[in-house]
């Protein structure tokens, strides 16, 4: 799957999750725009997870902090 692809795919992801509606862009943070704390992250994670069949790990969690960067790194673990 190619990144635009993958980012159509986690934008549909991200919906249930957005209680506040924002404007998702890719420069778009998950903890300060988006104001999720860590059990939103898992379970948001959890959903990327099973619908990409990949492993996120902690580190690599770690490093992702906004959409941009999420769909870059689901890209990447697609191979």
């Amino acid at each position: 799957m190619d990144r635009a692809a993958t980012a159509e795919k986690i934008a549909e992801l991200i919906g249930p999750f957005n209680k506040k509606g924002i404007a998702v862009t890719e420069a778009t943070t998950f903890a300060g725009d988006l104001e999720w704390d860590s059990l939103t992250v898992m379970d948001f994670v959890a959903a990327i997870e099973d619908d990409f069949d990949i492993i996120i790990s902690m580190n690599q969690q770690a490093e992702i902090e906004n959409y941009g960067q999420l769909i870059d790194a689901v890209t990447k673990l697609q191979g």
